[in-house]
């Protein structure tokens, strides 16, 4: 068996690397760390979960332990798609750095330019960004790119989701053609492997698990929902969210639910908080202080449940989540390999469960053919309650309203069968309709008179000078 002593690192590495517990490379750490410590361009396919980033940390921080940064010239650059990820990265380079005087920057959204500008000025080793925060420093004038030897893209599919692709194209064509790339991805889309095909040079492909699998320690469900009715369809299915984690009971130490919009993040973590559960949500819209804040305390063990969409999907290093909760089946397939790889971590094992509506059963099956298996049905702890039941209070609550319909509807053919009675009346007496009709004629349709003479049809306030004019009239 292959161990970080086999692969050639530098000796302050390796000793980093004992001091973090680790003796035993992962597939992907020992495939790709060999070709990267020959200065070959990587292409790494792996999923979520498998320790991608020590897979390219080691062998950079080894090849850049000879030389020097120079001021606005880092000598390699880590592009990373969110910034938990990017954060991580930075974590890994700490850790693994703590016997070598090399130094980083990392640039991410929701820190001050002019910190960062500080850090770039001293001159770093490796350089840790998001595509949009780099090329904003760059376009500012305060980053050269012409330096760097290394270029790591990392979790490169989820790029392409989040529509940082251009961003990647562009960053490539302003590092030099010299440089060493190692490109990381879950997935091989299309695009991704254009790019790899137009930026990398005959790399060295690992691929240590097959493209878009989920890891066999993760045990898998699915539960079937349908709600009684729209209006009240959310909120059962939030109560179909507690019971699934109180059917947990002690098995659930931590867990990481992910909704697909972050209106749906804020709402299920209010929820939960409501009916005392620990949770507490992260989403793209929050602070960075807070979002920071609140990752912390979910690896510290002080909150239990994360509420997340997918910005927490990739990047979050917490080995020991025991549970990931699927409050929405995900709109892309891939989504779903990279959330539950949030469990089952570093040889653990792991619980997946899922929630599918009717209107989401497109996308399961999109998922269950990206991962080639039938995931298991679990059947509602709630039984029929969540569906039948509020039916059948909403039923009872409607007869009321259905019966004051039918009877304005039954009301109405009775006014409508009431009111012709005094005309079939008119029709029975032969003299009356011709003098009604005489009357119509002569007053222009306004009134007609009945057997005393009297005009009718006007009302019992008629004046009496519009009557006598009616009078004279019919006289006249």
């Amino acid at each position: 068996m292959t161990k970080f002593t086999d692969l050639n690192l530098d000796p302050k590495v390796l000793k980093a690397v004992t001091d973090a517990g680790y003796e035993t490379p992962t597939p992907i750490q020992a495939g790709a760390i060999p070709p990267a410590l020959q200065g070959r361009d990587v292409l790494g396919i792996a999923q979520t979960g498998t320790g991608k980033t020590a897979s390219f940390v080691l062998p950079m921080i080894t090849l850049l332990g000879r030389g020097r940064a120079r001021a606005r010239m880092p000598r390699s650059l880590v592009l990373a798609p969110t910034r938990e990820l990017a954060a991580q990265v930075a974590e890994n380079f700490d850790q693994y750095t703590k016997y070598m005087k090399l130094t980083k920057a990392l640039l991410i959204g929701g820190v001050s330019f002019k910190e960062q500008e500080q850090l770039i000025d001293r001159g770093v080793d490796v350089l840790i960004a998001t595509p949009g925060r780099l090329l904003d420093h760059f376009e500012r004038g305060k980053l050269l790119l012409t330096g760097v030897q290394i270029m790591v893209v990392d979790e490169a599919d989820r790029m392409l989701d989040m529509g940082f692709i251009p961003d990647i194209e562009r960053i490539f064509s302003l590092t030099p053609f010299t440089r060493q790339t190692l490109f990381f991805s879950a997935t091989m889309a299309p695009e991704i492997e254009r790019i790899t095909n137009t930026f990398l040079s005959a790399p060295e492909k690992v691929e240590v698990a097959r493209q878009a699998t989920a890891s066999e320690r993760i045990e898998q469900h699915v539960v079937m929902f349908k709600g009684s009715r729209r209006d009240r369809a959310a909120s059962e299915k939030r109560a179909l969210l507690r019971a699934l984690i109180d059917a947990e009971g002690d098995k659930l130490r931590n867990g990481i639910i992910f909704c697909n919009r972050k209106t749906d993040v804020d709402i299920v973590a209010k929820s939960l908080a409501k009916y005392g559960y620990d949770a507490a949500p992260i989403h793209g819209d929050l602070d960075q202080s807070k979002r920071n804040a609140t990752l912390e305390d979910f690896r510290e063990g002080r909150l239990k449940i994360l509420v997340a969409s997918d910005v927490a999907a990739r990047g979050l290093d917490v080995p020991s989540v025991t549970h990931v909760f699927n409050f929405d089946v995900p709109s892309h397939a891939e989504d779903y390999v990279h959330r539950i790889g949030r469990t089952g971590r570093a040889g653990r094992d792991g619980k997946a469960i899922m929630i599918c509506e009717p209107r989401d059963e497109k996308n399961f099956v999109d998922v269950e053919r990206l991962i080639d298996k039938e995931i298991p049905r679990l059947e509602n702890p709630l039984g029929t309650a969540p569906s039948d039941a509020p039916a059948a209070e909403e039923e009872s609550a409607e007869k009321p309203k259905r019966s004051r319909t039918r009877k304005r509807k039954t009301d109405r053919p009775e006014a409508e069968a009431e009111a012709p009675a005094p005309r079939a009346e008119a029709k029975d007496e032969p003299k009356a309709a011709p003098k009604s009709s005489e009357s119509r004629s002569r007053s222009g349709g306004r009134g007609r008179r009945d057997d005393d003479g009297k005009v009718v049809g006007l009302g019992d306030h008629l004046p009496s000078f519009i009557a006598l004019s009616f009078a004279e009239r019919m006289t006249g």
